[in-house]
């Protein structure tokens, strides 16, 4: 079953809080195996001129992991059915460094749907805004909805 297009432009906002830890970004460069220093060592960072240590900037998927809903991917009228979902890509376009003690809030919306043979491609847009309201990162992440398209 097809994708509800009508659903292009929805947004889910997350109504609570990430608060960026110093370990938790230790803990996922250690995982990608980036050997970065600035992302371990909160000396390394400030010599960088950062206030702590630094996230890599793939770090802003764990935000879709710590709050999954609500969500595009679990909004039921979207009509997803995830055991056909494969990801597609990812983009990050940081507005300056994430940095440990950042609290952050992200506004997830569906910006795309569109066919590719008898796949859906579903474009969702992270928007992800600082305690202060400032804008500072966008994730575009796209979604395969396997065999999914309407048929022709």
């Amino acid at each position: 079953m097809p994708l509800n297009r009508e659903l292009i432009g929805r947004s889910y906002p997350i109504s609570d809080v990430y608060e960026v830890a110093r370990e938790k970004i230790r803990d996922f460069a250690v995982a990608m195996g980036d050997q970065n220093p600035a992302y371990v060592d909160a000396d390394a960072a400030r010599a960088l001129g950062h206030a702590d240590v630094v996230a890599p900037p793939t770090f802003l998927t764990t935000l879709q992991f710590r709050f999954p809903h609500p969500s595009p991917v679990t909004d039921a009228e979207l009509g997803l059915n995830y055991a056909l979902v494969v990801h597609g890509e990812q983009r990050f376009t940081l507005d300056r460094p994430i940095v440990a003690g950042d609290r952050l809030r992200a506004v997830q919306t569906i910006t795309d749907i569109r066919d590719a043979g008898r796949n859906e491609l579903l474009t969702i847009e992270s928007t992800v805004t600082d305690e202060s309201g400032a804008r500072v990162a966008v994730a575009t992440g796209v979604i395969v909805s396997r065999g999914t398209a309407e048929k022709k």
